[in-house]
């Protein structure tokens, strides 16, 4: 599937935005008027500039066909078009002669279904465009319904002077429908966000609301009564209760519940609940749902869309301080992201020990796992692992990982921790420190652990040389038969002498540590003192034989692959540095 550009989807999405406040603005200009011809005229002059489609025209139940000025002129394809609309049940598809696309929407009203809107095109409308046609069609619905409410309501007031039971009835309903209006497009310009329109549309309905994400969390809930625990159903029973929501493309009786799902994009962003035990909800309920879903998908997508735009930035600071950036560029980027960047930080980078590919999976454990232990809040994917700017003042590295590791279902991790950073100039030396101590831990220790860069102790002091052609050559003096023997013979005896070494020459716990029998561990260490030449039992040898050993593993770690970053000292080596 191709990516879309962040900015491109940010622009798409802003453009769908502006287009849906066109809608609303157009529907008080509907409902101003009571004149249908003159409802049509507004909708058929604007809709090309909001989807490029065309109005037709639309077919009533109650009053037949209803054409624009200039629309299905010819008699025969306004016959055709009529008798297409007649056979439908949900809408759908129209041949319409001399058009690439045509459309017949369902319209509705607050009483019950209307009609069909017919639209036409010279291509396919995008998704985006035919969900701006359904917002269209919601709001015409509307707006047909209070003009004839309003011709029939001056009609009897010219013949009544004596208001009746009817009469009545269809004030109240006009006076209902204009309040759900209204009320809705007050909440959406208002900026309340998701629970003022889950209260808005209690307050219409006057039934408990609840606004659910598609995972079925509660998000927002107005009225008396709210569960808790909130009720969730498993993740299958969900998809297809979402399924069959989105297919009525209504709201949807299940139970003692009404859903409607709010879309942007083609794509379920939230859900809308009404709770009705008595089952007495109505078309009016109905409605003020669907009115209210609308509004609710606006307002999920311009936070979505705010969310995406400030991790954008928050990820392009992090990328600009790795890579070295001036300072007073870094502190205008934080300052505009409401970050203190003069705290002192340390750069933090972890990687999974599975094999599994890195999915995304790594990068939502370490951001979760951050926030809890309240390591950090700015960080990003690299090559794999995943980098933390830490502003925390302790040390709370073991308890990160121990949360990362949680987050991870189980799956081991290690971290790196490098230096502290007093500047934005300090951001690349603490990366490359961290990442260097991960080098080191693998060749090292091969466990998963914490290492930090300022705890190598001999290994950072090694790190830190400029010229490495002295401790190459004392690593080849010590160890080079035995790095020879094992590049020849793919053996492990240095590897064995380490491991040896570093167990204090304890055979039980060296044994334990190698995962081999304590009969292989001797035979090692003595093909080790033939080959070598060297007394293992010898205090100065064992001494200089581990330090030998420990040089090896910060030159492996120096010559490990640039996955990620440099080695800190890229200096000279010695001409001996092949057989190490």
């Amino acid at each position: 599937m191709t990516q879309v550009p962040a900015r491109e989807s940010e622009d798409d999405l802003r453009d769908q935005l502006s287009s849906l406040q066109g809608v609303m603005l157009l529907s008080r200009l509907m409902t101003e008027s009571a004149d249908r011809n003159r409802i049509l005229e507004i909708v058929a002059n604007t809709l090309p500039s909001l989807g490029g489609t065309r109005l037709e025209g639309v077919w009533l139940f109650d009053a037949g066909w209803r054409a624009t000025v200039g629309a299905c002129a010819d008699l025969g394809i306004r016959n055709e078009v009529e008798s297409q609309v007649r056979g439908m049940a949900v809408g759908g598809l129209l041949h319409v002669p001399g058009a690439e696309w045509g459309w017949a929407e369902p319209l509705r009203g607050p009483t019950g279904p209307l009609g069909y809107v017919v639209v036409t095109a010279g291509r396919e409308p995008s998704a985006p465009e035919r969900f701006l046609l359904r917002v269209l069609s919601q709001q015409l619905g509307m707006a047909l319904t209070n003009a004839a409410l309003l011709a029939k309501e001056r009609t009897s007031a010219e013949n009544l002077r004596t208001a009746n039971r009817a009469l009545g009835e269809t004030v109240a309903a006009l006076e209902h429908s204009t309040s759900i209006h209204e009320r809705l497009t007050q909440v959406a310009a208002s900026g309340l966000g998701e629970a003022g329109i889950a209260e808005a549309v209690h307050e219409l309905t006057g039934y408990p609301i609840a606004i659910e994400d598609r995972h079925a969390n509660l998000r927002a809930w107005a009225g008396p009564g709210q569960p808790t625990p909130y009720p969730k159903d498993d993740p299958p029973a969900r998809q297809a209760l979402l399924r069959r929501v989105m297919a009525a493309d209504r709201p949807l009786r299940e139970g003692c519940r009404i859903y409607l799902v709010a879309r942007a994009r083609e794509d379920v962003i939230g859900v809308m609940v009404l709770f009705d035990p008595s089952g007495r909800a109505g078309d009016a309920e109905r409605v003020a749902l669907e009115h209210g879903a609308t509004v609710l998908a606006m307002e999920l997508a311009r936070l979505q869309s705010v969310a995406d735009t400030e991790l954008r930035l928050r990820r392009d600071l992090v990328e600009e301080l790795l890579s070295g950036t001036d300072e007073a560029s870094a502190l205008a980027r934080a300052a505009a992201l409401r970050y203190d960047l003069q705290r002192p930080h340390r750069v933090v980078v972890v990687e999974r020990t599975g094999r599994q590919p890195d999915d995304g999976v790594l990068f939502r454990a370490v951001r979760n796992a951050a926030r809890d232990a309240q390591v950090g809040s700015l960080l990003v994917s690299r090559l794999g692992r995943v980098v933390v700017l830490s502003d925390t003042n302790g040390r709370p590295w073991r308890a990160f990982q121990a949360d990362v590791v949680h987050q991870l279902g189980g799956e081991g991790c290690r971290l790196g921790v490098g230096g502290t950073c007093g500047s934005p100039l300090d951001f690349p030396r603490s990366y490359r420190e961290a990442v260097l101590a991960l080098r080191i831990q693998r060749v090292a220790h091969g466990t998963e652990q914490v290492t930090l860069f300022e705890d190598l102790g001999l290994y950072r002091l090694l790190a830190n040389m400029a010229d490495l052609s002295l401790v190459e050559a004392f690593v080849h003096d010590w160890l080079g038969s035995l790095i020879e023997y094992d590049t020849q013979r793919g053996a492990d005896l240095v590897a064995t002498l380490t491991s040896y070494l570093e167990n204090g020459g304890n055979y039980e716990a060296t044994a334990q540590a190698l995962a081999v029998h304590r009969n292989t561990l001797k035979y090692r260490l003595q093909r080790i003192r033939e080959i070598s030449g060297r007394e293992l039992g010898d205090p100065d040898t064992s001494f200089h034989l581990q330090l030998a050993t420990r040089v090896w593993q910060v030159l492996a770690a120096l010559r490990a692959p640039a996955d990620e970053s440099p080695s800190l000292t890229p200096g000279p080596r010695a001409s001996h540095q092949a057989s190490s």
